[in-house]
């Protein structure tokens, strides 16, 4: 088995592709703690690699965040390993029945054709961009009074130095291009 690795923006993660689907297409999880890792087998084994601090599973390819301070060239040989035992043994990502959980906390309701033109944005041109990186973003959302989307970024995006970037001067303009309601967009 040959497992490749990108670097992504975020300079404490890395992309791990192993050639296979992981979560399957447009399913994700994310598990920003070793707490929150006991519904997967292989983030659990990936928790158990010493100073790992957060993993993200996307459709064919795992982020892993390191703590600060720790250094890739300690850590990528035991997380290579993990993942590749992980795979060649065959084992479920996720146990049975678990999926990735849900964060219904409401931040605004819109007009909900503005809502759907804004999703199906995010959808088609958003999150493809952003899971090369090795994160994911989940529309959370609409404030239609202030004109402000509300948007929530998982895996190499959440805590990404560049990733408030990413929202203002990436995200933002192209929303508010194609959606004149829009007038900002910010991270929850």
């Amino acid at each position: 088995m040959f497992i490749q690795t990108e670097s992504t923006p975020n300079p404490a993660t890395l992309k791990f592709l192993p050639g296979r689907p992981v979560m399957g297409e447009a399913e994700v999880a994310d598990f920003p703690s070793r707490e929150a890792a006991g519904r997967s087998p292989l983030a659990r084994a990936l928790f158990a690699v010493p100073d790992v601090s957060r993993v993200f599973f996307g459709s064919d390819f795992i982020s892993v965040t390191k703590r600060d301070g720790e250094d890739w060239k300690h850590l990528k040989p035991a997380i290579l390993g993990a993942i590749m035992e992980h795979f060649t043994r065959d084992l479920p990502v996720m146990d049975s029945g678990s999926a990735d959980e849900v964060d219904d906390a409401s931040y605004g309701e819109g007009d909900p054709e503005i809502v759907s033109q804004i999703k199906e944005l995010i959808d088609t041109r958003v999150r493809p961009a952003v899971a090369q990186d090795g994160g994911d973003i989940i529309f959370k959302g609409f404030d239609g009074g202030a004109g402000i989307v509300f948007l929530h970024m998982r895996g190499s995006c959440a805590g990404c130095p560049s990733s408030t970037m990413t929202m203002k001067n990436g995200i933002e303009n192209m929303l508010r291009h194609y959606v004149p309601e829009v007038n900002a967009v910010e991270a929850v």
